[in-house]
């Protein structure tokens, strides 16, 4: 009798634990819950840019919550080449919220049909570059993602201060008291949710906080719902009901950087969730992630849906709940296909007083600008000249902000670029950061002003770690005896210490 050896025993993926239809489902309805928010406020701001009616406002809605189930589905449980298979949420993108009221100001009432155009064809680009995106990241350090996401939290805040006045500027109540109280209401709630409530209902502070300024509104007739019952309850979002894409090469270029922005956000969310679950991603997983995160946004505009992305909030939720089962995602998307085969949610959605979302607008937008600057916080400030490549690319990118005709005698296709604030932003931090981080030939040996002004502050443990006698020549460090010590940098393990006493007043003055 022969023995065989017995095979190693297959150890099971963290996301792939599946905890039953219930569960699944319940986890899946907090993912929705806390999303839905941000996923509504995109097809919101565009509608309301173009002009659109409640309706259609209704239709893109739905469009955008089936194709961010689809892309959700996709992502979690993966095909062939697409999906990295990870518990990561997708829904349509705020990067790119900017740039197409940008497109949509240049185009007029035809704007949809550019913006989706724009959108196929960078999202394209995106999915053609996939394969090399890893060798180009370095160009986009936080120092550059940074710039972007906090610039993109900038310009969408004129939006809220519009929502907050009515909306509308021929109205009659434009500015009035009524909405701007209403909006400072929703405002308030938000934050007393925020301060009082638990960790849940903490996360779905501006839902909750959006419902009950409804329901104020509604008390003071300052909301209409009439036309929420005309149109369908159950539909299947029409293909090309706004029409056919058009294709103009300048709003493409402006969508290929908010693509570009899209693959880098994406990247840090299939990283930082493969961190807390406990799962490994290599490269091939982290293409198929951003392949799906492209074809997904190629697909969605056909729909009426725009760039779609992962939700860095539920990357958020991933880590508070525990939960790591992708099934628990894909539940999610299922639930998000479930709503957008109702247009009746779309039309309620869009019935919502337009100064009750100005005043969550202020939190929600203000939330992402709050992201960028805590990613700029990562960036090393010393002896370098990072802040003026921040002060440089955020001020070039409020220029349309603060003045929108600047632009209006530049050529056309310049204007549709520049046009957008978060363009601008993120083409001159791409741009300096590699003048004065890539291509540092020619730089200055004389400190620059702003270079000067950045505080020079030493660690306790880097002075104690050096010993009485210790000098640095040419860079590198020798003891009293002349011997080399070996210096570690900022990548490796924490240098190994000298067992001897700490460093004397004339050890700390050599590094002078």
């Amino acid at each position: 009798m022969t023995s065989t050896p017995n095979s190693a025993p297959v150890t099971q993926r963290p996301e792939d634990e599946n905890l039953g239809i219930s569960a699944n489902f319940a986890y899946g309805l907090q993912h929705v819950l806390t999303m839905y928010g941000g996923i509504v406020a995109v097809p919101l701001i565009v509608g309301q840019a173009v002009g659109l009616s409640p309706a259609d406002i209704g239709l893109l809605i739905a469009a955008s919550l089936f194709a961010g189930g689809l892309a959700t589905l996709l992502q979690t449980l993966g095909l062939p080449f697409f999906g990295c298979q990870l518990p990561l949420v997708q829904g349509v993108s705020f990067a790119g919220v900017a740039t197409m009221i940008a497109i949509i100001g240049s185009d007029g009432a035809g704007g949809i049909p550019v913006v989706l155009g724009s959108v196929i064809a960078a999202s394209l680009i995106g999915l053609l570059i996939t394969p090399v995106f890893s060798r180009i990241t370095k160009f986009f350090p936080p120092l550059v993602t940074g710039i972007v996401i906090t610039t993109i939290g900038l310009t969408l805040m004129p939006v809220a201060a519009r929502w907050a006045m009515g909306g509308n500027s021929s109205a009659a109540d434009f500015g009035s008291m009524a909405n701007i109280g209403l909006a400072a209401f929703t405002l308030a709630t938000v934050l007393l949710l925020s301060k009082v409530g638990s960790a849940s209902i903490s996360r779905l502070s501006i839902l909750l906080a959006m419902v009950i300024g409804t329901l104020v509104a509604v008390a003071f007739g300052m909301a209409d719902f009439s036309q929420v019952p005309n149109g369908p309850l159950l539909a299947m979002p029409e293909p090309l009901h706004f029409g056919m894409p058009v294709f103009k090469v300048a709003a493409i270029l402006s969508m290929v950087i908010v693509v570009i922005v899209t693959l880098v956000e994406t990247s840090a969310d299939i990283l930082a969730v493969g961190e807390i679950i406990g799962t490994k991603v290599d490269s091939k997983r982290l293409g198929n992630g951003l392949r799906a995160d492209m074809i997904s946004s190629m697909f969605a505009p056909l729909f009426g849906s725009f760039t779609q992305s992962a939700f860095a909030q539920n990357v958020g939720l991933v880590a508070v709940t525990g939960v790591k089962s992708r099934y628990v995602v894909a539940s999610a998307g299922m639930i998000l296909v479930t709503l957008g085969l109702l247009p009746v949610m779309g039309r309620l959605i869009a019935a919502v007083p337009t100064a009750v979302l100005g005043g969550a607008g202020v939190v929600l937008f203000g939330t992402v600008a709050a992201s960028g600057i805590r990613t700029l916080a990562k960036v090393d400030y010393r002896n370098n000249m990072n802040l003026i490549i921040v002060a440089t690319s955020i001020g070039f990118g409020m220029i349309p902000i603060a003045m929108p005709s600047f632009y209006h005698h530049f050529p056309a296709w310049f204007e549709t670029i520049f046009h957008s604030g978060i363009s601008s932003s993120a083409i001159m931090a791409i741009l300096l950061n590699l003048l004065f981080n890539h291509f540092t030939t020619g730089n200055s040996d004389q400190q620059s002003v702003f270079v000067a002004g950045t505080e020079r502050s030493l660690r306790y443990r880097d002075i104690a770690a050096l010993h009485e006698g210790d000098h640095f020549v040419d860079g590198k460090l020798y003891d009293a005896q002349g011997n080399e010590v070996p210096l570690q940098d900022d990548s490796d393990h924490a240098p190994r210490t000298r067992n001897t006493p700490t460093a004397s007043k004339q050890s700390a003055e050599a590094t002078s």
